[in-house]
């Protein structure tokens, strides 16, 4: 599997795989934030989730993949930090701003900080055409925040701060992808990268909410919490897993902009399953994102 995949590297097959597997990654990732939204405390699932793609995670890194390579460890170590104040930041700004308008600030920031990261540490360049694509991804997705902040924002005396944690959020968002790129291109095995990445990156989260959980005068039943961290593990594999796994194959840059079609899967889960009110004008932002996605692509 892994010799198959390497041999993919700079064609035009795994061109088409690298998007596949973005667009895989992007409506998986939508998944992933509706199960964090769900009814359960956000810190809470996320600890349930992290100790699960972990504990699945381990045997593979362990037993079943090559070992890493010395020089590996320090890449992880790395990799490490970025992961765990992403998921700081992350949580602190839904803690100061409606999930509505946060979620498309991160999501828009993030790939316009990994063009620019991938530019430098890759030497990845987009074409004008390309750089339009961007544009029209972006004014789709800050728009969907701006239309969500007119007409659903309550938090508003803590709206500037949520806004501030969001766009640094974002910058943490292009820090893992491109890092995380880099670091599944400097082992090997691409797969000895992603099981030590996520055997390692789900230590931190569940202590947390465990404490957290303890500290609740009213728990909830861990079983059906334990369940939720199962799945979102599972999904967590294969978004997370697709979309490293595309930055090896291709443009890093390409990757994170089609990932972000996310925030498009996200409103249609929302209005698909969870019932909630689209209306007219995000239907419009969002076809905007899916264009800017679509030029992207078709400008390469």
């Amino acid at each position: 599997m892994s010799d198959w995949l390497i041999s993919l590297e700079g064609t035009e097959a795994g061109h088409q795989a690298a998007l596949v597997l973005a667009l895989m990654a992007a409506f998986l990732h939508a998944v992933f934030g509706a199960l964090q939204k769900g009814r359960h405390d956000p810190w809470l699932s996320r600890g349930a989730i992290d100790a699960s793609y972990a504990l699945m995670a381990a045997p593979f890194a362990l037993f079943v993949v090559p070992w890493p390579e010395p020089h590996m460890w320090a890449i992880f170590a790395v990799v490490w930090v970025i992961h765990v104040a992403y998921k700081i930041l992350q949580a602190l700004a839904y803690t100061k701003g409606s999930y509505t308008v946060v979620y498309p600030v991160v999501r828009g920031t993030g790939p316009l900080f990994t063009v620019i990261g991938a530019y430098y540490l890759f030497s990845e360049s987009f074409t004008a055409v390309q750089w339009l694509g961007v544009a029209v991804l972006l004014m789709g997705i800050f728009g969907l925040a701006a239309y969500n902040y007119r007409y659903l924002e309550t938090n508003r005396d803590t709206l500037m701060v949520a806004l501030g944690l969001a766009v640094l959020t974002g910058l943490f968002v292009a820090l893992y992808t491109t890092y995380d790129a880099y670091g599944i291109r400097a082992t090997a095995d691409p797969f000895t990268f992603l099981a030590w990445f996520f055997m390692i990156d789900g230590i931190v989260m569940p202590p947390v909410a465990y404490l957290r959980w303890r500290n609740m005068a009213h728990r909830p039943a861990p079983g059906p919490l334990l369940v939720k961290g199962v799945f979102g593990g599972l999904v967590a594999f294969a978004s997370f897993g697709a979309v490293m796994l595309a930055t090896r194959l291709d443009k890093v840059g390409e990757a994170a902009v089609l990932r972000e079609t996310s925030t498009v899967f996200a409103a249609l889960i929302g209005w698909l399953v969870l019932k909630e009110t689209v209306g007219p004008r995000r239907i419009a932002l969002m076809a905007l994102i899916a264009l800017g996605a679509v030029i992207v692509e078709m400008g390469g």
